[in-house]
């Protein structure tokens, strides 16, 4: 019961997008705003249990301004005060016509998705690489026949891919802290069962975009473009996802002031308002879902899901069990948090528990405390990466989810290498 606010936020908010659409209804996802759709699961989680309301509203708040949320937060507002200054000094034009004048329309797909790949592995934030890459994709889309959501859906399968290995993701630290294994090890492990899932992604990408034309082509001032090549050298350095966004942010600025008639200082601030106030849905649900997780941990809907794979694996002793437990542990613990770090952390302790109970090498748990939340993080229409890429695309996170290629292959690849022993755990 402790689960159930969460299935009722899922059941009106995708029920009535599905309903409209059945209709016919324009635009069906976005008649009902989830920041709304969440409210009464919200009141059921506080009107559950014996304690009193007051503490009940108090640990809500907790949720809401947890470390975890407050910093997708402000990625939220430095992505969208990027994106809009940016877009208003013709940065995104401009980039994307240079792109589309080296890279074939018929490659932008697998090309978005190794960029993002690449990005998101040196930066260690897929949150980072889908802020500072989506823009690009909209004007592609912009550009080309090829449809916002494969396009997103590259690029957000990428930024998942690059945050699933890196060595400074928060995903990688908290699963080998956890496990007790070291950080190469894990992503040796993790890069056996992730290359062949990239490699099938790209090979899909490439078959779904092969008809992909540019259907306006437009000049461009490269001098424009510096901005979107500066963050990503950032990013390849490993600086903080904070400093590039806001470099991007001041680097779009003299660009604009200097090249771009009528940009000044006034301008300049406006649009980054403007990009803050196009994020207020998202930060607001983002906060909500938060403080939902944390009364649904408060009624024992995460003690549960433990309870219940320990129970499941109690009489059965094998690798392949305890495997198999550890994914579905991090599968549940991510679905009610739509966190995959906060996931990780939340379940590491029961994890390691039942790798010791079942010889599972903590170099095998880690890795799949990783993979398994990854997967989950990119295919839940509510987990922050597919919203933020929603949002700056201006389409329902649905059809994202709809595109994420890399994800499926991702739990493919996982499954059959639980279930066939691969890869090898060397002692």
């Amino acid at each position: 019961m402790a689960l159930a606010p969460l299935g009722l936020f899922l059941a009106i908010f995708i029920g009535t997008g599905l309903y409209l659409t059945s209709i016919g209804t324009d635009m069906a996802f976005y008649q009902l705003s989830a920041t709304v759709a969440i409210l009464p699961a919200i009141v059921w989680a506080v009107a559950m249990g014996r304690e009193k309301v007051s503490e009940k509203i108090n640990i809500f708040l907790s949720g809401v301004g947890d470390v975890n949320i407050i910093t997708m937060c402000v990625i939220y507002m430095l992505a969208g005060g990027f994106a809009a200054v940016a877009k208003s000094i013709g940065g995104v034009e401009a980039t994307v016509n240079f792109g589309l004048s080296v890279i074939p329309a018929t490659m932008v797909l697998p090309g978005l998705f190794v960029i993002g790949a690449f990005i998101a592995t040196a930066m260690g934030s897929a949150m980072g690489t889908v802020a500072a890459i989506a823009p690009i994709a909209v004007g592609v889309a912009d550009k080309t026949d090829l449809a916002l959501p494969l396009l997103m859906g590259a690029v957000v399968g990428g930024a998942m891919f690059g945050d699933n290995l890196s060595m400074i993701s928060d995903t990688t630290i908290a699963a080998t802290r956890t496990q007790g294994c070291k950080m190469s090890d894990k992503f040796k492990m993790n890069l056996k069962l992730a290359l062949p899932a990239a490699v099938a992604t790209i090979i899909i990408f490439a078959f779904l975009g092969a008809s992909g034309e540019v259907v306006v082509r437009g000049d461009y001032e490269i001098v424009k473009v510096v901005p979107y090549v500066a963050i990503l050298v950032m990013a390849v350095m490993g600086l903080n996802v904070f400093i590039v966004l806001l470099a991007g942010i001041l680097l779009c600025g003299v660009v604009g002031l200097f090249i771009t008639p009528g940009f000044t200082p006034l301008a300049f601030a406006q649009n980054i308002y403007a990009g803050f106030k196009g994020m207020h849905e998202i930060m607001v649900l983002s906060m909500l879902i938060g403080g939902l997780g944390e009364l649904l941990r408060l009624h024992g809907g995460v003690d549960w899901i433990i309870q219940f794979i320990g129970k499941l694996t109690s009489g059965k002793k094998s690798t392949r069990s305890g495997e198999l437990s550890i994914s579905i542990l991090a599968v549940l613990a991510d679905l009610c948090t739509a966190n995959n770090t906060v996931a990780i952390i939340l379940t590491g302790g029961m994890a390691k528990e039942i790798a010791e109970r079942n010889g599972v090498d903590p170099r095998r748990s880690a890795s799949l405390l990783d993979i398994f939340s990854c997967v989950v993080q990119g295919v839940i229409p509510y987990g922050a990466q597919v919203l933020l890429a929603g949002s700056i695309a201006k389409i329902s996170p649905l059809s994202v989810v709809g595109s994420m290629y890399y994800c499926y292959a991702l739990a493919i690849a996982a499954v059959l290498g639980i279930i066939f022993g691969f890869p090898k755990v060397k002692s």
